[in-house]
């Protein structure tokens, strides 16, 4: 069964994580879906992503516990990589690295109930990524939701920077739909050039970024058709014939 929808609204695509049994947990499946998903709209000509979760109640409740993902991949600029704009839609709880997945779009809609948490302090574990998030908004606010892992209403991540709207609860997928069809009007080539820059040049990478972008493009290579043949040539004892896929 699909984790995830996906549709095409003329040159904008969203995503919606479809599990609301689950407040939307992302698991193995998730992940991996969200990662092949965003591959094939960076490959598509399709311009604009919205993400969303299923349903007011939560964007998602973070990692699945009962089937733990590889979260690194279903997170933008980590598992995935695209110079097109996305933007998160949210709404309800936004926990641990589901917060980590918002903040590293580019825009953020939040509806009024939206609550962001990163309790991992108090769980006993961290991938590290949220450390990301101290170059995003201020030092001493990003200490305070890593750390002391005090979850922050939308009014306040609007204020220091972690969402670009507020909007009353149930309107966010329409504002930000609103907003990428806006971007999907603007001219592709400056959008890709800007956030390049701000992503590449602009905006530290922290050291589970760098990691998980290094594994994604090992992983590229492990699952190639490739290895495969040069494996199969060993074994055969005759030159292989690679096709770079």
């Amino acid at each position: 069964m699909a984790q995830i929808k996906i549709e095409q609204h003329g040159k904008v695509t969203l995503f919606t994580i479809d599990r609301p049994s689950r407040k939307n947990a992302i698991c193995k499946d998730t992940a991996l879906e969200l990662q092949a998903g965003f591959a094939e709209f960076d490959a598509s000509e399709q311009r604009v992503a919205v993400i969303t979760g299923s349903g007011n109640d939560a964007f998602s409740s973070g990692a699945d516990v009962s089937n733990l993902p590889e979260l690194w991949r279903c997170i933008p600029g980590s598992g995935f990589t695209t110079d097109k704009p996305i933007i998160a839609a949210t709404a309800g709880w936004v926990v641990g690295g589901a917060m980590v997945l918002t903040m590293m779009c580019d825009l953020l809609v939040a509806a009024e109930n939206t609550k962001f948490s990163y309790p991992e302090a108090r769980l006993g574990f961290t991938g590290g990524m949220i450390a990301g998030l101290a170059a995003r908004i201020p030092h001493k606010v990003a200490m305070d939701i890593m750390l002391l892992g005090r979850s922050v209403e939308a009014q306040r991540a609007y204020d220091v920077g972690l969402a670009t709207d507020v909007v009353p609860v149930g309107k966010q997928v329409e504002v930000a739909m609103q907003q990428a069809e806006t971007l999907a009007k603007s001219a592709p080539l400056v959008l890709a050039t800007i956030k390049r820059f701000v992503n590449q040049h602009v905006l530290p990478k922290s050291p589970s970024e760098a990691m998980a972008e290094t594994l994604r493009q090992l992983n590229v290579v492990r699952d190639s058709a490739d290895i495969q043949e040069g494996m199969a040539a060993f074994r055969e004892k005759r030159s292989p014939v690679y096709t770079g896929r």
